[in-house]
């Protein structure tokens, strides 16, 4: 009985000391700061919804992101106030219409979101 008890002191011992190392939720906090093109490739991935209809270097439903940001770096063009629902299309305005709901989402996004989307399009030029 002795034993048991000792056992199960020991054991308790260890799993509140765990329990305490643990951030019970917390997000870690680090002190580097995230790229603008890691920030953009999440948003692109995950709440955008971008990779639905865009991919890297193939035309899916709409233009690759090479493609854009191509036309976009010659034409000089503005695509966080496109992003915004403020610019018009440049890069293949007959795909206007479909894009426009996909608008209404980024339309919700903070400047520093729309930039680091807009940092990792640009990233993908070759």
């Amino acid at each position: 009985m002795k034993k048991f008890v000792f056992v199960l002191a020991v054991l308790t011992f260890i799993s509140c000391k765990k329990e305490s190392q643990e951030s019970f939720g917390k997000p870690e906090t680090t002190t580097e700061a995230q790229k603008p093109e890691d920030l953009g490739n999440e948003i692109f991935h995950g709440k955008g919804a971008c990779v639905a209809c865009h991919k890297t270097d193939v035309k899916l439903v709409g233009p690759s992101l090479q493609d854009i940001a191509k036309i976009y770096k010659e034409k000089n063009g503005d695509m966080v106030s496109f992003l915004k629902g403020e610019g018009e299309a440049i890069v293949d305005p007959t795909q206007y219409a479909v894009m426009k709901p996909n608008l209404e989402i980024t339309k919700t996004f903070s400047e520093e979101e729309l930039k680091a989307l807009e940092a990792y399009i640009y990233s993908t030029l070759k």
